[in-house]
C-alpha cells in the first residue's frame, strides 16, 4: 500500500491538550479516526506524531491528502 485510504471527505474536530503527544493515522485504516489504532501494520505507512503546544480545538485531516498533515488544509474539497 503506497497511498492512504480516504477515511472521510471532511476534517475531524478534536480537543487536544498542550504538552501531550498524539499519533495521527496516516494510512486511513484506523477505526479510531483521526488517531492511530495500529491498523497500518503491514501497509508500509506509519502514523505521524503530533505534539501540541497550545490546548484547544484542532481540525485534523481525515482525507489523508493535506499538505499540512496532520492539520486540514482543505484538500478534501478536491477529492472525487
Amino acid at each position: 500500500m503506497t497511498e492512504p485510504v480516504v477515511a472521510a471527505k471532511a476534517p475531524v474536530k478534536v480537543a487536544l491538550e498542550a504538552g501531550k503527544d498524539y499519533w495521527w493515522c496516516a494510512c486511513g485504516l484506523s477505526t479510531k479516526q483521526p488517531f492511530c489504532d495500529g491498523s497500518h501494520k503491514g501497509t508500509g505507512l506509519a502514523p505521524m506524531k503530533y505534539s501540541v503546544e497550545k490546548s484547544g480545538d484542532y481540525w485534523l485531516c481525515a482525507c489523508k491528502h493535506s499538505a499540512r498533515q496532520p492539520l486540514c488544509d482543505g484538500s478534501h474539497k478536491t477529492i472525487a
